[in-house]
């Protein structure tokens, strides 16, 4: 905890030294509100819970979808040019409006919806309350008139609790009594825990999850995958066995590439009798953090920044539903468990198999999905510099392109040895189908 408040301290206190010196009173302090660094390091924070926290891929996403349509309908009054995602987006009825005539501070508004309803869906509730203090104490050093002042924070309240409430008949609360997931030992083509940790099977009813924008969780299915055999001429076969070569092949870029892209919050290094658990970023966080550095170079204004969160969370939220549907639809086998059944018994990944079925790619998937959005809003190509690692040690990397980024992504897991070319393959046409729907389906002008 200790080591959070300095976090705290450095992103959120120090950048006062660089905002424009503050007027008491008049419209400067609008201008000093305009500033998009406030949703960036909003975004920021969640991410960094979500980690602490431990949140699966899955569950992570919806917060970013829930928290970003907050943020967006909370700073639109202020951006008339902008529509409402009431009625492009699944069961989201309009929501509450500004007083007429009435001054208001709408990044102030967007910030507080954004952190409610992150602060509402994660359980480090003091460290969410950490980033609202520091980022309300600049909010309050810009010379806002105190009745704007809190007419805005009440208004952002107002669109929060209107999501948080909308949020809430998604479905996610009885899926976290649903009964335990049936593994089918018995059934060689059917998915089993994997080792070190044989950990239980991560949102099997994630498919019961309400769509935010797609009609259902199937409407956008993937290719199917390679029809299961044992017989060593069979596509199958051979779909795992190069995985094994791919193994033998390595060199330091691909072993690189698997690493950089992991992204596994449930890691776990076993030392010998001891197992330790990584804290890593979620593939979301990753995308997350790509569309913030994208922004940051564009100079993207903070409206337009919200904007594209907003659809950049929500291609990602639909994606993971639909790669977790055909998941426990398919129930596909992991390499790794059918490598050391029938081609090597001692073969090992590079990378841990995570704890839930093969068929397709989750990572393949919301990569192309949150790529198409990036590149529909930026255009290709975009070359920028991706740090999402460098916390974790690893050196940053450099793109022409999303798609570059995102085709990396889904290649990385055939290096590391847990997916079938055709799981990753599937999911990045699965991505970029989805990301195209949604960038059709979702007007923000």
């Amino acid at each position: 905890m200790k080591h959070s408040i300095y976090v705290i301290v450095a992103l959120f206190i120090l950048p006062l030294f660089w905002l424009p010196s503050c007027t008491s009173g008049g419209a400067d302090y609008q201008q000093l509100a305009d500033n998009p660094e406030f949703i960036h390091r909003g975004f920021r924070r969640i991410t960094d819970i979500i980690r602490e926290d431990i949140f699966s891929p899955p569950v992570a996403s919806r917060i970013y979808a829930y928290s970003s349509v907050a943020a967006y309908e909370a700073l639109i009054p202020g951006h008339p040019e902008y529509k409402t995602l009431s009625g492009q987006i699944k069961h989201l009825d309009p929501v509450p409006q500004p007083e007429a005539n009435q001054e208001y501070c709408y990044p102030l508004s967007s910030l507080t919806a954004l952190m409610t309803v992150g602060k509402h869906l994660i359980f480090s509730e003091s460290d969410m309350e950490d980033l609202q203090d520091s980022i309300f104490y600049e909010f309050q050093h810009m010379g806002i008139p105190q009745d704007v002042y809190d007419r805005s924070v009440a208004f952002g309240d107002a669109v929060a609790q209107h999501v948080i409430n909308w949020s809430k008949g998604d479905n996610y609360a009885q899926t976290r009594s649903a009964p335990k997931y049936t593994i089918q030992k018995d059934n060689p083509a059917k998915w089993v825990p994997t080792p070190p940790s044989y950990g239980d099977a991560i949102e099997p009813y994630w498919k019961d999850i309400r769509p935010w924008v797609m009609d259902s969780s199937n409407q956008i299915r993937p290719p199917a995958h390679i029809p299961y055999s044992e017989d060593k001429e069979s596509d199958f076969y051979k779909a795992a066995q190069e995985v094994v070569t791919i193994s033998q092949e390595l060199d330091d870029k691909f072993r690189e590439t698997a690493i950089y892209w992991d992204c596994n919050p449930f890691e776990i290094t076993v030392m010998g009798h001891l197992m330790l658990a990584t804290k890593k970023i979620t593939p979301g966080g990753h995308w997350i953090n790509i569309t913030a550095t994208a922004c940051r170079k564009a100079k993207t204004p903070i409206m337009e920044a919200t904007g594209t969160y907003a659809l950049v969370s929500l291609a990602l939220a639909e994606a993971f539903l639909s790669s977790w549907t055909e998941k426990y639809t398919s129930e596909l086998v992991r390499p790794e468990t059918y490598i050391n059944k029938f081609i090597d018994p001692e073969w090992k990944p590079y990378i841990e198999t995570p704890p839930f079925p093969e068929h397709t790619s989750a990572h393949a998937t919301i990569s192309a999905s949150a790529a198409t959005i990036l590149t529909k809003t930026f255009g290709e190509p975009f070359e920028f510099t991706d740090n999402t690692e460098v916390i974790f040690e690893l050196p940053e990397r450099s793109y022409s392109s999303f798609y570059e980024a995102s085709d990396q992504a889904a290649m990385s897991r055939l290096y590391g040895g847990i997916h079938y070319r055709a799981g990753n393959e599937g999911g990045r046409m699965n991505g970029r189908e989805i990301g195209n729907y949604i960038w059709d389906r979702i007007k923000l002008k």
